[in-house]
């Protein structure tokens, strides 16, 4: 059973707290992924703030004003949430990304129009995977 991390509304996910809740190698990678992201090459503003409808914590990463994907903490990994459109489906097939996203990106049951890329994080080398589907969803249309 996974279990969501960062529920308490009060307490604001500050890189001690989020430290506490993934351990020292797991923050590690959010901590890369965040100084890559945030580096004038992806100028990706993240943005922490408590949602009442979810009871936790959730992380808006956007480009200019478009959302690009949303992450949340969980024991073990921090999950990334990515929202597509159908026509986006031969872009991502065409991506160099792990055959295991694109997988389970292809089984995911839409939401509405949109269609879900959910992916587990708690390894440095997923983020190269990332970093090509943050760059596809910057550039999308």
């Amino acid at each position: 059973m996974e279990t969501q991390l960062l529920r308490e509304p009060e307490i604001f996910p500050s890189k001690e707290v989020l430290r506490s809740a993934l351990g020292n190698e797991i923050y590690g990678v959010l901590e890369e992924l965040e100084n890559t992201l945030t580096h004038k090459e992806f100028g990706i503003t993240l943005e922490w703030r408590y949602y009442h409808d979810g009871k936790a914590w959730l992380c808006k990463a956007f480009y200019k004003k478009k959302t690009v994907f949303w992450l949340s903490v969980w024991e073990g990994f921090f999950k990334t949430s990515f929202f597509f459109l159908e026509r986006h489906l031969e872009g991502i097939a065409a991506l160099d990304i792990s055959e295991q996203i694109i997988n389970d990106f292809c089984k995911a049951k839409s939401v509405g129009k949109l269609l879900p890329m959910l992916i587990k994080i708690n390894k440095h080398k997923q983020l190269a995977d990332l970093q090509k589907i943050v760059i596809f969803k910057k550039e999308a249309k």
